[in-house]
């Protein structure tokens, strides 16, 4: 979709995807617009404080064109997966820069996004602090050699996550296995509740968005899955999907790590 090119450093940013949001923010920078992450729902929980003065310009999967254009924004930040459709809307509004993915790759992401902020060393120092502390956890939790299974309940099946997705590749580096599957292009498998056996991992963490796990799938495969290894052990944890799923990047990430750090040291 070509370069962008900027006579100064952008102040008036509208963000349209997680990972933008959350690199802006690990910044110091605060958007004039995001967007919810589902409708009536607001900006990731996690992020919320650090977001006063921030204005909603819909939600991640349809942003609502007509309230970026009143932001006068000077730089648009999406990604190519959610928004290719509406590039041409958005770049008449102001430069508009996609990352091609939005879950997978994260680190890439972040790094664009710092880019069009001028602040690439800043992230770059901000992803080796994640790199390095996760490996850090893995050795104090003893990672290496154990299986983990990463799952999203949603409403009438569950995602497994493999190793290229951000959670994955956080539990990756840290030195768990998340197993060799048949994994799709964004690193996941989508799975009805009757394969519930294959949330096999030594330890499971596992999320149901909304907040209410009676409206997922979750309700009908914790009857269920008490045989499963991570289950019998113990080793069973929810966690939050703002900063599991739907965050993505350097503040997420930490929280994860937190997250495991309180659970299996």
């Amino acid at each position: 979709m070509g370069e962008v090119e900027f006579d100064a450093v952008p102040e008036r940013i509208v963000v349209l995807d997680s990972p933008a949001l959350d690199a802006l923010v690990a910044l110091g920078i605060t958007p004039v617009g995001a967007p919810e992450v589902r409708a009536g729902q607001g900006f990731p929980a996690y992020l919320a404080d650090e977001l006063d003065g921030t204005e909603t310009v819909g939600n991640i999967s349809e942003p609502d064109i007509d309230a970026i254009a009143n932001l006068a924004p000077d730089l648009i930040i999406g990604s190519k997966v959610r928004h290719e459709a509406i590039y041409d809307e958005l770049s008449a509004i102001a430069p508009t820069v996609f990352a091609k993915d939005s879950g997978t790759n994260w680190t890439e992401q972040a790094e664009l996004t710092a880019a069009a902020v001028d602040q690439s060393a800043e992230m770059d120092g901000l992803l080796a602090q994640v790199s390095e502390r996760a490996a850090e956890v893995g050795e104090a939790v003893k990672a290496t050699g154990k299986t983990a299974s990463i799952v999203r309940f949603r409403t009438d099946n569950f995602r497994l996550y493999g190793p290229g997705t951000f959670s994955g590749s956080i539990l990756a580096d840290m030195g768990f296995d998340l197993g060799e599957r048949d994994w799709n292009e964004y690193s996941m498998m989508e799975l009805s509740p009757e394969l519930y056996e294959q949330i096999d991992g030594d330890i499971v963490f596992y999320t149901t968005p909304g907040g209410d796990p009676s409206a997922t799938s979750y309700a009908t495969i914790s009857t269920l899955w008490g045989g499963l290894p991570g289950v019998a052990s113990g080793n069973a944890f929810g966690v939050d999907d703002d900063t599991w799923m739907v965050g993505i990047g350097v503040i997420g990430a930490n929280l994860i790590l937190d997250d495991i750090e309180d659970q299996l040291s």
